[in-house]
């Protein structure tokens, strides 16, 4: 199963996602989810930026080899999963395709309709960063609370 997490620049929240993703798959034996990440407009090959670097030093979360990518249809097709973070987000994936398997990260996790965002900490302090990574190793938990109660018993599919 692919999970791709999408934000704007794929220097921040979703490479900090597809990291606290990779940890959380790997402590629940959950070898067969694939996480990614992508930008709406994003740099291709761009570092993760200095906070999320910092941040995941604190964490022990794996960004130093992260390079953003640019959100294509091509990767849209290839997930099975798409949970974005925040709707401006939503709006370009379903532009691409990525309907009926695109969510709101926090709506997915939390099993809501809120409509609510991840806040971007691109530019702020190691304070914003810390917040925000915090918020996400929550809801990337549920996320995968989630997953797992809906995977079928004998498939790789949700």
């Amino acid at each position: 199963m692919k999970v791709l997490f999408v934000c704007t620049g794929n220097t921040c929240r979703s490479a900090l996602a597809e990291a606290i993703a990779v940890r959380e798959a790997g402590a629940r034996g959950m070898h067969d989810v694939i996480p990614t990440s992508a930008g709406t407009s994003a740099w291709d090959g761009a570092p993760a930026s200095d906070g999320a670097l910092l941040v995941g030093i604190e964490r022990r979360l794996d960004v130093n080899g992260h390079r953003s990518r640019q959100l294509t249809r091509e990767m849209v097709e290839e997930s099975d999963l798409i949970l974005a973070m925040g709707p401006h987000h939503l709006e370009r994936i379903e532009v691409l395709g990525g309907a009926g398997k695109t969510h709101l990260i926090a709506d997915f996790a939390e099993r809501s309709n809120d409509g609510r965002a991840i806040v971007d900490p691109f530019g702020g302090g190691l304070d914003i960063y810390r917040s925000t990574t915090d918020e996400l190793e929550r809801i990337v938990g549920l996320a995968f609370d989630r997953i797992a109660s809906e995977k079928p018993r004998n498939s790789g599919a949700v």
